[in-house]
């Protein structure tokens, strides 16, 4: 199994996110390694479910440790989380979502190649469907990630 980096925050999280992802979030923090570099959540104009906001942000998480901050041979694609549980922790002046996910991805070099053969592959009849998706199930990594969040008063 790989060692991913974490993704160092020292820059403005929100910044970030607008330029890596095109994307507005009411954001302040780290990247929720620890409850102390949680993901402060801080507005939710759109009123999502907090458990989505949360989803996109590990989302991001994992993207830019396993594809956008690598060079390209050591790339992941096919990149997909899920959560797998969730406790929530309050104290006087804050509440707190620790979620564990799930992702699974594979090497992106490996995974277009799959994409190739299964579009030249598909519907002739030497094409091996089951061991098609055997071998990539086989070429499939699994991680299991905690993301804190501190949920803002106004979420």
């Amino acid at each position: 199994m790989p060692i991913f980096q974490q993704i160092n925050a020292e820059e403005n999280l929100k910044k970030i996110v607008k330029s890596a992802f095109d994307t507005d979030m009411e954001i302040s923090g780290a990247w929720g390694y620890t409850q102390a570099s949680a993901t402060c959540l801080e507005g939710n104009p759109d009123h999502l479910p907090v458990a989505q906001i949360e989803h996109m942000l590990a989302s991001m998480r994992a993207y830019l440790e396993m594809n956008m901050t690598l060079e390209k041979e050591k790339r992941y694609g096919s990149i997909n989380i899920n959560e797998i549980f969730r406790e929530q922790l309050r104290t006087e002046e804050h509440t707190y979502d620790k979620v564990n996910y799930e992702i699974t991805a594979m090497q992106e070099e490996d995974y277009t190649s799959f994409i190739n053969e299964y579009k030249e592959g598909y519907g002739k009849e030497d094409f091996d469907l089951n061991d098609h998706f055997q071998r990539r199930k086989e070429a499939t990594i699994t991680r299991s990630v905690i993301h804190w969040f501190e949920i803002g008063k106004v979420i």
